[in-house]
């Protein structure tokens, strides 16, 4: 149904100043703290399933398996791309640890296993067994791709055909579905590599049975021996309508865009409109109502949730790193529908900012939330009770590459100008690679040659007509494209710029944009953002610290004359462009006390202070201190 697919990670190898830095740290760093803390903290040996009451062992928790499951997913990424002998081997013990606790019918949870195992399947609200269930799957599927072999893939269907045989709504199954999406998502991945239709039809349940009456949840407790839940708390796990009738991004923020990306998925391949206007319902909700500039989503801490329509509070916002993770792949999969920029810009603006402030510039430190104002005591952990942030950035950093451009029939897509080079094949002959060396993010120039295979197409693709679609960011002012020293023809399509012709073997395509420094405002419904700008440039968006004002960042305010440049600075933060210039800030008027929480409007004495912003996903890797995206406009 859809207009275009993704090139895939494997086809893709990235070669940039910037990414493959972030890809090395990931290698390197962040994959060994992960899987040494998993060992600390007994989530590999709950799979050995050797706990029991008064045991010394750790206690399995309900989605201790996720976290493996998830760490298991992301180094097969990383192995893939780079081989490492060492990694390979603790890839396959972990493997070699699901396979081992999977029970003789399939089942496969090391709570419900040791702890619980009279309760499975009784809670499915509250108890993560689905959840935990998807995401072993990915990492079986993830497995698949690096090896080749059906160890775990054959493991992960067991699991898929029980959860088929006890879920549906025939005599005998149970009419359930999770309290936190994954497993929709997780089936449809499972069919891709199997091509087993009972799994794509499984998550059509579990998608459509979701927000039926009588309420699932509601009978679910019942039977539990509670009082039914009222059912406006279904909102909380997108349970209080049928899917195709929701029109409002609700609940938990990461249940949410998992389950986005199910339904998107489905549409797709089931070819069901319904579903996708009902996705594009809630793209337009997202994307117009609440999203944070930083593309981070959920603006609350209570259930780490959406609130109303443009309430999009800063120091409290939520932006789970988990969830703007999922909104690169949900944003990701709606880009593929008709090749709509305004998708690509949102995926580009929560990976470039809201997913990867979620990780210390070493590697080593995660951030949980990510708000956008911090009085100075918000900082990256090294671990977490609830540990799923950590290796969900490792795996979109793995598979970065499958979200740099897409293939239709007669076109390929560019959506992110990253260094490096990958292989593509349209439905009509025409194959080839493309070679792409930036300046980006830091400045604007980039030249991608063509080196085409016209060995086993039908006509050489030197003499076939297809379009070379680049796409236009929105946070460039001036955009210009020479075809081998020449202005081609092009045309605007969905916010590319479209160039249609008979392209050759060695054909150099060069694209200058401007990354001028961006003064954005709130739509005036944020009341959050009242009176004050956020800077961005390129994909990034700047925030101060205290690191940079000696009068520290909550007191500073931005002209709207301000005179701002932007310089590169080597030796800060890793190799990052500051945007630096003189601004003033008020001085207390001499009759004021100095701790006074209120005070009159009086004539104010200004004084001038060097003005630095960094970029946000930078932020919180000098010494403590307060920080801000949205700074009061003098």
């Amino acid at each position: 149904m859809f207009r275009y697919r993704p090139i895939s990670f494997t086809q893709v190898e990235i070669r940039d100043a910037f990414w493959s830095e972030r890809q090395r740290v990931n290698h390197e760093r962040s994959l060994p703290k992960q899987y040494d803390l998993c060992s600390r903290t007994g989530r590999f040996d709950a799979l050995r399933l050797r706990w029991r009451p008064g045991s010394d062992l750790p206690k399995p928790h309900i989605f201790w398996d996720s976290d493996t499951a998830k760490w298991l997913e992301a180094a097969c990424y990383a192995c893939q791309l780079r081989p490492d002998a060492a990694l390979r081997q603790k890839i396959d013990e972990v493997a070699a640890l699901f396979v081992a606790a999977q029970q003789p019918d399939g089942y496969l949870n090391s709570h419900f296993t040791v702890v619980r195992p009279e309760e499975r399947w009784t809670n499915l609200r509250d108890d993560h067994e689905l959840y935990c269930a998807g995401h072993f799957i990915e990492a079986a599927v993830a497995r698949h791709i690096l090896t080749g072999g059906g160890v775990l893939l054959n493991a992960a269907r067991r699991l898929a055909d029980l959860i088929a045989d006890r879920f549906g709504t025939a005599p005998g199954q149970m009419p359930g579905y999770c309290g936190h999406e994954e497993i929709e998502l997780a089936l449809v991945r499972l069919y891709r590599a199997t091509g087993e239709r009972r799994y794509l039809d499984l998550a059509s349940y579990f998608v459509d049975q979701r927000g039926q009456s009588p309420a699932f949840f509601a009978e679910e407790e019942k039977l539990r021996g509670g009082l039914a839940t009222a059912r406006s708390n279904l909102a909380s796990q997108q349970a209080h309508q049928p899917v195709r009738d929701q029109r409002e991004v609700v609940g938990h923020a990461v249940r949410a865009m998992y389950l986005y990306c199910g339904m998107t998925d489905l549409a797709d391949l089931t070819e069901d409109d319904t579903l996708l206007q009902a996705c594009r319902h809630l793209w337009r909700n997202l994307t117009r109502c609440k999203l944070y500039i930083t593309g981070g989503i959920g603006s609350t801490w209570e259930n780490e949730a959406f609130t109303s329509n443009y309430d999009l509070p800063n120091e409290r916002a939520y932006c789970e790193t988990c969830a703007s993770v999922a909104l690169v792949f949900w944003s990701h999969r709606m880009l593929q529908d008709a090749g709509d920029g305004d998708c690509a810009a949102v995926m580009e603006r929560a990976l470039y900012n809201g997913a990867l402030s979620g990780m210390s510039l070493d590697g080593e430190k995660f951030f949980y939330q990510n708000p956008l104002a911090s009085l100075g005591k918000h900082h990256r952990q090294e671990w977490f009770e609830c540990a799923c942030c950590p290796s969900n950035l490792s795996r979109l950093l793995g598979t970065l590459g499958s979200h740099l451009a897409s293939t239709g029939p007669d076109s390929l897509l560019l959506h992110l100008y990253i260094g490096g080079k990958f292989a593509f094949a349209l439905d009509n002959g025409v194959r080839g690679r493309i070679s792409l060396i930036t300046d980006l993010p830091w400045s604007g120039c980039t030249r991608l040659v063509l080196a085409l295979n016209s060995s086993s197409a039908p006509e050489p693709s030197g003499t076939v007509l297809w379009r070379l679609l680049l796409r236009i960011p929105d946070w460039s002012r001036a955009f210009r494209i020479s075809v081998n020293g020449k202005e081609p023809v092009w045309s605007t399509e969905r916010g590319y710029a479209c160039i249609e012709r008979v392209w050759c073997d060695g054909d150099t395509v060069e694209i200058t944009m401007e990354l001028p420094i961006l003064r954005l405002v709130s739509d005036p419904r944020v009341v959050s953002n009242a009176g004050q700008t956020a800077l961005q440039r390129g994909p990034f968006v700047y925030c101060i610290e205290d690191a940079d004002f000696e009068a520290g960042a909550l007191s500073a305010t931005l002209p709207h004359d301000a005179e701002l440049a932007a310089r590169h600075i080597s030796d800060l933060l890793g190799g990052v462009t500051v945007l630096e210039g003189l601004v003033s800030v008020a001085k207390a008027h001499a009759t004021d006390p100095a701790d006074a929480l209120y005070r009159p409007v009086c004539e104010r004495v200004m004084r001038s202070i060097p003005f630095r912003a960094i970029p946000y996903f930078a932020w919180d890797n000098r010494q403590p201190g307060a920080m801000r995206v949205w700074i009061p406009i003098a």
